[in-house]
């Protein structure tokens, strides 16, 4: 992957600094390179393309500009022996992160009224883009419901485009940029504000302000159903370890919403 990244910022003739970042089991690795941001993807070749592949240039593509994101200035693919790879080359975000490394709150941040509008804005805004892309099926839904939240499948008939991963690491501070388009595309209504809100659990406080300035989402049955899905997705990373010791908040959030205890791992 370093050899990879290196490759990249030949190609775009960026010189790279300050310190890495690995995403998910060592899959991408990105730096700042002067004013941008550079980032490899990686793939078995068989396994390359697809919905988490085309993520960032599809969003900047077809994602309206009102909704605050880094934006994409150029793009590489190339093969080296059994891997793909994809370089992405965007705009550097000075804002930093509301939080850093774990996506888990560990205070309640200080953020602006307008921050908590423009959120709400981005994602209403967002939430009309019409896409194909699925990041949620109803298959996995009837795979997972009984194993991670104890209740029968639920069938998911309200739909939206979402962003499918916001959480404070994923956000900036003010201003507003929702960072990390990779994986966005149709959601049960209520999935993002349901995942922010889990994430958030740790800091009760914000997670109170979530569930009173969203609750004409999370408040109704639809809402309720995508919240329901974004806490099995949480539950099952949980079970692999990934923010591990969170889970019982989440599995606390969904027993109050069904009445019906997690099934323990």
């Amino acid at each position: 992957m370093r050899r990879a990244h290196a490759s990249a910022a030949r190609t775009f003739l960026v010189t790279v600094s300050g310190p890495e970042v690995w995403g998910w089991q060592g899959r991408t690795l990105g730096r700042r390179a002067g004013t941008d941001w550079l980032r490899v993807v990686s793939a078995p070749v068989a396994k390359q393309g697809g919905r988490m592949w085309e993520g960032t240039a599809l969003a900047d593509a077809l994602v309206p500009r009102s909704v605050p994101r880094p934006r994409l200035r150029d793009l590489c693919d190339w093969t080296g022996g059994d891997h793909a790879y994809r370089a992405e080359l965007t705009e550097y975000v000075t804002a930093p992160a509301v939080t850093g490394g774990s996506p888990a709150l560990d205070r309640n941040p200080v953020l602006p009224d307008a921050w908590w509008t423009d959120l709400r804005s981005a994602l209403k805004t967002l939430a009309t883009v019409p896409t194909d892309r699925e990041s949620v099926r109803q298959r996995w839904i009837d795979n997972n419901f009984r194993r991670f939240l104890g209740i029968d499948p639920l069938h998911i008939r309200d739909y939206t485009t979402c962003h499918s991963d916001v959480h404070r690491a994923n956000l900036t501070c003010a201003p507003l940029v929702i960072l990390d388009w990779e994986g966005w595309g149709r959601l049960a209504v209520g999935y993002d504000i349901g995942l922010l809100h889990a994430y958030t659990l740790t800091a009760p406080a914000t997670a109170a302000r979530i569930r009173r300035d969203f609750a004409d989402v999370l408040d109704t049955p639809a809402g309720r159903a995508g919240e329901l899905v974004a806490l099995g997705q949480l539950l099952q990373a949980c079970s692999r370890g990934v923010h591990a010791g969170l889970a019982p908040l989440p599995a606390r959030r969904a027993e109050d919403l069904t009445g019906t205890p997690v099934p323990l791992p």
